[in-house]
């Protein structure tokens, strides 16, 4: 007697059944208009830095010329030279290099440790110092120009002097917020506890599991700071003087007096620009990265 053994019915999951993606043809595809759109933005970007070479190669009488030169000329080296000279350019280099790259350094260090503790750490009072931390923002930085300056020049005999620039900048309110922000969702609860199961200091946890983790948050706090300070005119305008100026200062007594070498100012712009651009090509990798980790996670 043989059995004949119907097959399996075929097992429904839900009422309905999935739908059948289908790609869209070309999705994902940039079109000539994106792409017009972003050259437009680039060279509408890039035009002042360009701009200002042309000029700087040039003399005087090129910023007053219509229609305007378009194609640069061959005093580059001669204006350089002579902003170098006459403008003190080499010690403004070598003072913003070390004012903007020491904030930075201690900025990023203190902000990681700081928005670390506020983000994944427990203690007493946690949320009223952050919010004290986040009101010194809302602070104008005019209102403690004098007081600080006393303070920098009468009690510590700053006047003149890189110290007095680079230490009350050492620690930034909104780097501790910013960094606090990106830790909260960056690292989870449970490595934390992973780390402690495992006999591993706060510090520890800091050094090796915050840190590698919090790299492209510090990376974009680092640019922004580094480019803050580079730019800073203010505060070292007030302090410094001719002999002993940063970058933004020995432009700034470039174009002062009666009659402007404004191909000499476009010089020194030149000269104050490349080293932010060298800044952004060596932290652009770690930012890309930090963005493209976002988007992978949302």
């Amino acid at each position: 007697m043989t059995i004949t053994q119907s097959p399996p019915e075929p097992v429904v999951r839900g009422d309905r059944p999935a739908p059948v993606r289908r790609r869209t043809r070309g999705a994902g595809r940039a079109g000539w208009l994106t792409y017009s759109a972003l050259a437009a933005v680039v060279l509408f970007s890039v035009f002042p830095l360009y701009w200002s070479i042309v000029v700087s190669s040039r003399d005087q009488s090129a910023i007053g010329r219509y229609p305007p030169p378009l194609v640069p000329g061959g005093n580059l080296w001669d204006n350089l030279a002579a902003a170098f000279e006459q403008g003190n350019f080499g010690t403004a280099l070598t003072n913003s290099v070390i004012v903007a790259g020491t904030i930075t350094v201690s900025v990023v260090f203190t902000s990681t440790l700081a928005g670390f503790a506020f983000a994944k750490l427990d203690f007493r009072g946690r949320n009223g110092l952050f919010t004290l931390v986040v009101a010194t923002m809302l602070v104008p930085p005019q209102l403690s120009i004098i007081p600080l300056y006393i303070m920098v020049t009468q009690w510590f005999g700053w006047a003149n002097d890189l110290r007095g620039v680079i230490v009350p900048t050492l620690v930034s309110a909104f780097g501790v917020f910013f960094m606090r922000q990106y830790l909260t969702s960056a690292i989870p609860g449970e490595l934390i506890e992973a780390g402690r199961a495992d006999g591993a200091s706060t510090f520890r946890i800091y050094r090796s599991i915050v840190l590698p983790i919090a790299r492209p948050g510090a990376a974009v706090l680092g640019l922004l700071t580094f480019i803050m300070y580079w730019n800073d005119l203010f505060w070292p305008l007030i302090l410094l003087n001719a002999q002993n100026p940063t970058v933004q200062v020995a432009i700034a007594n470039t174009a002062s007096g009666i009659e402007v070498d404004y191909s000499l100012v476009l010089a020194g712009t030149v000269i104050a620009t490349f080293p932010m651009l060298i800044v952004f090509l060596l932290l652009g990798r770690h930012i890309i990265g930090g963005i493209m980790q976002g988007a992978v996670k949302g």
